[in-house]
């Protein structure tokens, strides 16, 4: 198993952290059917646990998800038996012919994959374009550089009767690199299992995403909501369009 999203953090993310899966698939199915797909393949890049994509199976879309974390699918392929997942690299997994790409949650600024960088990124970028059909749509959001603010890390932790996890979160402004440091305390039988993960991702200016969109050959619109639901702060929404 990888050292991300192992075992503890991938249940307590699916436990406690599903409103951003969850509240943003009503606005993305807006978007959709704005653009006149309202049936055919999603891909979805950094699935998780399947929470989306079980919204977007109710909504009569065949789903394929990819994620690297491999107790991220075991989760998924349980709770959405309908779609198909695979344990992969966002930045390298086949993307077939489709109707749609959605990459919720930041997904593309993780430093998972060591060759994840601005290249990297554009080479994306042209296999989702090619990869959609005329007319097709990728939806996705980023973080921006500000996500901490101060000079010295942000500390908080959420808990519950049968997990904790506590959470350092430092920026560094040159390098533009945010680094999540974790520590998951879950309860199995009368004890507490104790595990550590630590999280980098490459933020990306807005600016910067549109103008390597439009030289694929997108057209991009922006946003800091999907429907009723706003991103957090220094977060950005693409909503981008191969030409029909």
């Amino acid at each position: 198993m990888n050292e991300w999203y192992k075992e503890d953090l991938a249940f307590i993310h699916d436990a406690g952290f599903s409103d951003w899966a969850l509240k943003s698939v009503p606005g993305i199915l807006e978007i959709l059917n704005r653009s006149q797909i309202q049936e055919g393949l999603i891909v979805e890049l950094g699935c998780g646990s399947g929470l989306s994509a079980q919204e977007f199976t109710k909504a009569d879309y065949k789903v394929l998800g990819i994620d690297i974390s491999e107790a991220m699918v075991e989760i998924a392929r349980t709770r959405v038996p309908d779609a198909e997942f695979r344990i992969e690299s966002l930045f390298k997994a086949d993307i077939p012919p489709c109707n749609a790409v959605i990459s919720l949650s930041e997904c593309l600024n993780y430093l998972f994959d060591p060759d994840n960088n601005s290249q990297t990124l554009i080479q994306l970028f042209y296999r989702i374009y090619n990869a959609l059909i005329p007319g097709g749509v990728f939806i996705f959001d980023i973080a921006e550089p500000g996500q901490v603010i101060s000079q010295t890390p942000i500390k908080n932790f959420t808990e519950t009767d049968d997990w904790i996890v506590l959470v350092e979160k430092q920026e560094d402004r040159d390098s533009e690199i945010l680094t999540r440091r974790i520590i998951t305390f879950r309860k199995v039988g009368e004890h507490y299992r104790r595990d550590d993960e630590v999280h980098r991702q490459q933020l990306y200016k807005a600016a910067d995403v549109t103008a390597k969109l439009r030289r694929v050959g997108f057209e991009v619109q922006t946003t800091q909501s999907y429907g009723q639901f706003h991103l957090p702060k220094a977060h950005t929404a693409f909503i981008a369009y191969k030409p029909a």
